[in-house]
């Protein structure tokens, strides 16, 4: 072989040699946790609480089933497995939008044990709450939960803890989520509350909630 073609053969051997020691190795999330995940790190295992970085990497924030991780300035969403890299490629996402009603609350329908109901989406509560009559078109039983209080307007009252089998709203559905039933009328809608959405990701913008999550 002449030397110059040589050359640019051993030239180009050393540069696909060197793209692929430089070429970081993906990022795998192992496990999660409530607000920690156990993550593979250029090839180091490490368990990240939410908020920590290592080697430029950080843990946003982390639920069941996914975890928000930062890398490179890029925010993405992922699941256990998930594997990334460079090579970034976006997991499937689904994003329902609630508009605002004319009394700057976001209601929609959510399935919930799969039957229709309407949900309003609250923040402020920490748990999905509803009233013995939700309940009871849910075929829910609130004898067969566990005694609890939960404050409201009024003050505090006796609740029932129990745990649904499902919410789903716009295709994006949780398991085995926990709620309680209070006696009587109140609340007149059931309100989603965290147990539910620490499961997706909100954004409002211009007077539209969106939730979302990635698989």
């Amino acid at each position: 072989m002449p030397k110059n073609l040589a050359a640019l053969a051993l030239g180009a051997s050393l540069l696909l040699t060197s793209a692929a020691w430089s070429a970081p190795p993906p990022i795998e999330v192992e496990a999660l946790f409530t607000d920690a995940a156990v993550l593979q790190i250029y090839g180091e295992r490490k368990m990240l609480k939410a908020g920590q970085s290592y080697k430029g990497v950080t843990l946003v924030a982390a639920y069941s089933r996914t975890a928000t991780i930062k890398v490179d300035g890029e925010t993405m969403v992922v699941g256990v497995s998930r594997r990334i890299g460079t090579r970034y490629e976006a997991v499937e996402s689904k994003v329902v939008s609630i508009p605002r009603d004319a009394k700057m609350q976001y209601q929609t329908t959510a399935s919930i044990n799969g039957r229709s109901m309407a949900v309003l989406v609250d923040t402020g509560a920490n748990i999905v709450a509803m009233n013995s009559n939700h309940a009871k078109a849910l075929g829910v039983d609130p004898a067969a939960g566990s005694p609890t209080r939960v404050e409201t307007a009024s003050g505090s009252v006796a609740a029932r803890l129990v745990s649904l089998g499902s919410v789903d709203v716009g295709g994006i559905r949780v398991d085995n989520v926990e709620a309680t039933v209070v006696e009587g009328e109140f609340p007149s809608i059931i309100l989603l509350g965290m147990t539910y959405l620490r499961h997706v990701k909100m954004q409002e913008t211009g007077g539209v909630l969106s939730l979302s999550r990635a698989w």
